[in-house]
């Protein structure tokens, strides 16, 4: 008989418990979450978070980007089952005055354009941005153009997301004025 996988093991055993945006959840294998389940379809269609988008589902447009344990991932190339233990943050989990989130709407400058326009990327561009000043609240130009390069904006509004993300930066600098 072969052998399972940790993973597996788990599923089959008890309840796949995520903290999801400082709520700890509980699932039901078989009932609540399947073994194929991506993180993705869990949060939105088991917990109605639909703030987090799903555009390409297979790792390429950063549209499903949530942060798990602070760090961004795609939730949808993870499996449920795989958040199993973890805390995950997605765009709901936000505080309405968040800094980055302030960045994006007020993001207009002549020369640099809006951040969102369509606004279907945008909780992507945010998590992805909340990720990277997580590890560098200080990034050059160069850097949150890496930091964001897994997500793609269809209308085009890159040099105001860069620069949105500037301003996070600055609002969000200790010590910092305004």
């Amino acid at each position: 008989m072969a052998t399972k996988s940790g993973k597996q093991a788990h599923y089959e055993k008890a309840p796949v418990k995520i903290k999801v945006n400082g709520q700890w959840h509980e699932f039901e294998p078989g009932r609540d979450v399947e073994p194929a389940m991506t993180l993705s379809y869990l949060l939105r269609e088991k917990l109605g978070l639909t703030g987090l988008k799903v555009a390409c589902d297979e790792g390429a447009c950063g549209a499903c980007t949530v942060l798990m344990d602070g760090k961004a991932v795609l939730s949808c190339m993870k499996l449920a089952v795989e958040a199993h233990g973890h805390e995950i943050m997605t765009i709901e989990g936000l505080a309405d005055n968040d800094p980055v989130i302030r960045a994006f709407a007020e993001q207009c400058e002549p020369g640099y354009g809006t951040a969102l326009q369509c606004g279907f990327c945008t909780p992507g561009f945010v998590m992805a941005t909340k990720a990277l000043l997580n590890e560098n609240p200080k990034p050059t130009a160069g850097e949150i153009k890496e930091g964001l390069s897994g997500n793609i904006c269809r209308c085009g509004c890159y040099s105001g997301i860069a620069r949105a993300v500037q301003h996070a930066c600055e609002d969000t600098a200790p010590g910092e004025k305004k």
